[in-house]
C-alpha cells in the first residue's frame, strides 16, 4: 500500500507518509531491516540525517529492499557544525548512502534541510555536538543564517539536490532567511502531533507555500499520546484498531507529511496502512475535536534541545533558553 502524494511548490511530490529513522541504533542491522521491510511494504520516503548516525544503515537497506531507486524519496539535514560547510556536509551523506544525486540515471535525492537554525563551532570540542567548559553548546555566532540558506540555494543550482527546507524553524527563525531567500524552503520539519499542533505556525507555513513535515507524531518514548482519551474515543467511534491510526491521520487531514519511527515490522506496517485508513475516515469534526485537544491543558513539547538562544518557537521551555 502506498500513502498520497503531497505537492510542494515547486512541482514536485513528496509521499504524505515516511520512516523516520531518529533515535534507531547505528552500527547494527536494525535500521537496515527496518528500511528494507518499509520499502517493501510501500513506503517510499525515508527522513534520515547525518547527525542520526546511521546513515550507512539506511543505504544498505535501501539496496536489499529491491526498490528501484527511482520510487524512493529521501529527505537528510544539514548539522550544525556544518553550516559553514554545507556541500562538505551533503557529500558526506551521499557518500554514507554509497549513491549519487542523480545517480547517472535517475533521481533519488530530492529535499535536503537545514535541521537545526544553530550554528555550531565546527571547531570545538566535538565535531558535532561541540561543549563549552561551563556545559553549555558552543555556538558559531560569526554565522549568519542568510548565508547558510544560500549555501544551502547553491546545493540546488550545482543539481544536487531537488529541493530544499528547513527543520526545527520558527516563523521567527524563516522571516530571517525568506526577505533573501531565491528559492523558498519547499518544506519544514517540525516536532507535530496532538500534544503540540502549532496551529499558528501551520498558518504561516500554509501561506507561504510550505509544507510541513511531522517528527515524532507519535510523541517521544514514552509520550502519553498512545492513551488520549479524545484520540482513543474517535478511533473506537471510527472502528479503527489503534489510537496511533487516528494520532498520524489527524496529521495526514491537514496536508502535513507523517515520519513516524519504528524498528518493528509489525509497526511499521500498521503505521502505514492504520493512518491511510484513519485519513480516510476522519471528519472535519474529528479533526476540529483533536485541533483542541493541546489547548484544552495538554500542551507539551518533548524535544526541547537547550540551545541557550531564543529560536522563536511558542510553549518552549525558559529552561531551554
Amino acid at each position: 500500500m502506498l500513502s498520497h502524494l503531497i505537492a510542494l511548490h515547486n512541482g514536485q511530490t513528496v509521499p504524505a507518509i515516511g520512516l523516520g529513522t531518529w533515535q534507531s541504533e547505528p552500527n547494527t542491522s536494525e535500521i537496515t531491516c527496518a528500511v528494507e521491510h518499509g520499502l517493501k511494504v510501500g513506503y517510499r520516503h525515508i527522513d534520515c540525517a547525518l547527525y542520526y548516525g546511521n546513515e550507512k544503515e539506511i543505504g544498505d537497506g535501501l539496496r536489499v529492499s529491491g526498490v528501484p531507486r527511482e520510487e524512493v524519496f529521501i529527505t537528510s539535514k544539514l548539522w550544525g557544525t556544518y553550516h559553514k560547510r554545507v556541500e562538505e556536509c551533503l557529500d558526506l551523506t551521499l557518500a554514507n548512502l554509497r549513491t549519487t544525486y542523480l545517480d547517472r540515471r535517475i533521481c533519488i535525492y530530492p529535499i535536503y534541510l537545514i535541521h537545526w537554525p544553530i550554528p555550531l563551532n565546527p571547531n570545538g570540542s566535538d565535531p558535532l555536538v561541540p561543549i563549552l567548559p561551563n556545559g553549555n553548546f558552543d555556538l558559531d555566532e560569526s554565522q549568519d543564517i542568510r548565508d547558510t540558506w544560500k549555501a544551502m540555494e547553491a546545493m540546488v543550482k550545482k543539481g544536487k539536490v531537488k529541493a530544499i527546507g528547513t527543520s526545527n524553524f520558527s516563523e521567527m527563525m524563516l522571516e530571517k532567511i525568506l526577505p533573501t531567500a531565491e528559492i523558498i524552503p519547499a518544506v519544514n520539519q517540525l516536532e507535530l502531533h496532538l500534544y503540540n499542533p502549532q496551529l499558528k505556525l501551520l498558518d504561516y507555513l500554509k501561506s507561504k507555500k510550505i509544507v510541513p513535515q511531522a517528527y515524532s507524531p507519535l510523541g517521544s518514548t514514552g509520550a502519553p499520546l498512545l492513551t488520549d482519551e479524545f484520540a482513543t474515543e474517535i478511533a473506537k467511534k471510527r472502528n479503527l484498531k489503534s489510537t496511533s491510526d487516528i494520532l498520524l491521520g489527524y496529521l495526514l487531514k491537514k496536508d502535513i507529511v507523517v515520519l513516524p519511527k519504528s524498528m518493528s515490522p509489525s509497526r511499521i506496517e500498521s503505521n502505514l496502512t492504520g493512518a491511510l485508513e484513519a485519513y480516510k475516515l476522519l471528519t472535519p469534526e474529528d479533526v476540529k475535536i483533536l485541533d483542541g485537544v493541546a489547548a484544552g491543558g495538554k500542551q507539551k513539547r518533548f524535544i526541547t534541545p537547550p540551545w541557550g538562544i531564543d529560536i522563536g518557537f511558542d510553549n518552549w521551555p525558559t529552561s531551554a533558553t
